[in-house]
């Protein structure tokens, strides 16, 4: 797990404007997003040293959902914690051995499995719905609550930790010239559980 990070990262928020005025000044905390398709599961939602791929998804949005959005974008100074490093072999297996105990789950259930879905509207199929992706990052949070609660019943403590964040990267997009392995919307976005992990946030200039 990422104990191999040794350094705070800058994240990048995109909202509207008058959110994004109100969190600067302290009035308004950063939404956690808890939707059953969210590509990292729940927490509050940046991406990772890319300012202007926030400010692209904020106009998008606005463009898509509510002209009258104001695209703009926070910047944070995040410590990643205990995080789920999803670019890492060792946490990558992790979630493996998750989506194997989800599936038993289901299947004791006889319930289906939810599966990664494209939006009707999206051309290059980035399967912009990950409904299979956050179900088996929630079961792994999930396991780990579980675990933990079972050790301080039977205990006294606990030597098991919380993932504060996680950390994924993401081909997305067109490719960036003919025959490239490298696609234009490609980014590292980071979903913060622990809000404390992010230390202070300020206006991009």
């Amino acid at each position: 797990m990422s104990s191999l990070h040794t350094s705070f990262v800058l994240g990048y928020h995109g909202c509207d404007q008058k959110i994004g005025l109100a969190v600067i000044a302290g009035k308004l905390s950063l939404i956690t997003s808890d939707r059953d398709y969210d590509w990292l599961g729940p927490g509050s939602y940046f991406w990772e040293s890319d300012p202007r791929r926030a400010l692209e998804w904020a106009q998008a949005k606005a463009s898509r959902a509510n002209p009258s959005i104001t695209p703009f974008v926070i910047g944070a100074v995040i410590d990643l914690g205990n995080c789920l490093d999803l670019t890492v072999r060792e946490d990558i297996e992790m979630l493996r051995d998750a989506y194997e105990g989800l599936l038993k789950t289901k299947e004791a259930d006889g319930a289906p499995m939810p599966q990664n879905r494209d939006h009707p509207k999206d051309t290059n199929k980035d399967k912009l719905f990950r409904s299979l992706d956050c179900a088996v990052i929630r079961y792994l949070h999930d396991s780990i609550e579980q675990t933990i609660a079972r050790q301080i019943a039977t205990r006294g403590f606990t030597d098991l930790e919380r993932f504060d964040t996680v950390r994924g990267t993401f081909s997305e997009g067109e490719p960036a010239y003919p025959g490239s392995g490298f696609y234009e919307r490609t980014h590292t976005q980071i979903a913060v559980r622990s809000l404390g992990c992010i230390k202070g946030v300020f206006r991009v200039i």
